[in-house]
């Protein structure tokens, strides 16, 4: 086998995904996902630095791809607006949810798998904050509006992954954020109630 194995990461990442399916994260092996790949142990190591890894391989990108449009966005923009931005940037990567159901199933079902998907997002909010930072956005302005960013991420993109799910992701990003702003525009129609003493 040559020392260049082409498309080494996608080959690994499928044979876990399908491996993972079949046995079960637990019962699964490094080399065996390996294996499945036609590759060796030690082309998995210079790609994934463990197991769990594997799962994870595009999160860099989408992290970076998140950072940029906030980083890109005019000026202009409220924080909240740059975040929006960005989510429709990032949307445009998701074409057909079919290739996430699976993965995001085999993450469900491992409590592993579950920890290391809430790093990647705590790791993503905090590059986003950061990058708010760099356009001028206070603090807690901008760790409260990255923390919702991801927060209408990760909610827009399971409602994504819902079999009867026909909209673009997109648009579900959208709706989504539409709902945390009306969440938090209601306020009970006037003055907060205080108890008289």
């Amino acid at each position: 086998m040559g020392r260049w194995e082409p498309n080494a990461c996608g080959r690994l990442a499928q044979a876990a995904l399908e491996l993972f399916s079949e046995r079960g994260y637990e019962q699964t092996t490094v080399a065996e996902i390996a294996k499945r790949a036609g590759l060796t142990e030690r082309t998995y190591f210079r790609h994934y630095a463990d197991k769990c890894e594997v799962m994870f391989g595009k999160s860099g990108a989408l992290q970076e791809q998140f950072v940029t449009a906030v980083a890109e966005a005019p000026e202009s923009m409220a924080p909240i607006d740059a975040v929006a931005a960005a989510l429709e940037a990032v949307a445009q990567a998701f074409a057909d949810p079919r290739e996430y159901r699976q993965r995001q199933a085999v993450i469900a079902a491992n409590a592993e798998l579950q920890e290391r998907e809430l790093t990647k997002y705590a790791s993503m909010s905090a590059a986003i904050a950061d990058a708010l930072r760099r356009r001028g956005v206070a603090e807690p302005s901008a760790t409260l509006t990255a923390e919702a960013g991801i927060a209408v991420f990760k909610v827009g993109f399971q409602l994504w992954l819902a079999a009867s799910e026909e909209r673009e992701m997109s648009q579900v990003m959208r709706e989504s954020l539409d709902e945390l702003k009306a969440v938090t525009a209601r306020h009970g129609g006037g003055r907060p109630h205080h108890p008289s003493c």
